[in-house]
């Protein structure tokens, strides 16, 4: 079975495929049975130059632009790799919460400049994790595994799950001294951090976000964060790569860029699952983590 991958992914699992093409999406190609992608957009126009395809598997949980009604209207198969990035997604997004509320890249620009001057007991104070309330929007495999890292250093946790209602979410948001956000990107949850709920959050509050931009009204964060009046820790951003220049000079936010999955071993495992859906197809048995 012929596939092309629009980039070489990582680890040996890779190496199990025979007939495999590095190449791009924008030309007519009859012979491609199968597409591997990260989450590259896989839309009509798209499809309409791979006539054979028969499956779609995207490197990454989040398929939010791969056209998963277009790819079942032409008998396509769609999978992902759930699972296998949790651990590292919450590793990073408690990482960003201590940056942020410690002020760890503050200090760090301090020393790299130059400016360290004064003594310790001088200079900024950061707030502390332990005992504060974190808020939790979406309570997935990623949500839940932030969870048990937050509780292990000593925060309240909340949480809403992926679909709860409106007063729910707006009452986290006012609840909590730092939100995080864990909720696929669909129609219903694009810009569901609008303006109006991060006026919500309390002074000083921290919004995290490793899941993805389009979540949030960038436009508002970059206004509220400009302020002063919140912080935050982003990893994700609505037009990737593309980060809003007016960040860059702030020191209430910490700047990822999308390293949530961005270790050996869950790259590794992201790509044998990728890996296991192209043989399985091939070999005409149940895909192990089919989406449509």
């Amino acid at each position: 079975m012929k596939v092309l991958a629009t980039q070489r992914f990582a680890g040996p699992a890779w190496d199990e495929l025979d007939d495999v093409e590095i190449g791009t999406l924008d030309e007519l190609r009859e012979d491609v049975e199968a597409l591997v992608v990260a989450n590259e957009s896989v839309d009509e126009d798209v499809l309409a130059r791979f006539p054979d395809l028969r499956l779609v598997a995207n490197y990454g949980v989040g398929y939010d632009r791969v056209d998963v009604g277009a790819c079942a209207r032409r008998g396509i198969a769609v999978t992902n790799t759930p699972g296998v990035l949790t651990d590292a997604t919450a590793d990073l997004t408690l990482a960003l919460i201590l940056a942020v509320r410690r002020g760890l890249g503050v200090g760090d620009r301090l020393i790299r400049r130059g400016e360290w001057t004064w003594t310790w007991s001088r200079g900024f104070l950061g707030d502390e994790v332990t005992g504060s309330t974190l808020g939790i929007v979406g309570l997935g495999r990623i949500g839940a595994a932030v969870a048990r890292r937050a509780q292990g250093f000593g925060m309240h946790v909340l949480s809403v799950r992926s679909g709860a209602t409106d007063d729910a979410v707006d009452a986290l948001l006012r609840t909590a001294d730092v939100v995080t956000l864990h909720v696929p990107l669909t129609p219903e949850t694009r810009g569901m951090i609008d303006a109006r709920r991060l006026a919500s959050m309390r002074d000083g509050g921290a919004l995290v976000n490793t899941a993805r931009g389009e979540l949030v009204d960038e436009d508002a964060l970059v206004r509220e964060l400009v302020s002063g009046r919140l912080q935050a820790g982003l990893d994700v951003f609505a037009d990737e790569p593309r980060v809003p220049e007016e960040l860059l000079a702030l020191d209430n936010v910490v700047l990822t860029p999308h390293l949530g999955s961005a270790t050996v071993r869950a790259r590794e495992a992201m790509t044998r699952l990728v890996v296991d859906n192209v043989l399985a197809f091939e070999r005409g048995e149940p895909l192990p983590t089919r989406v449509a």
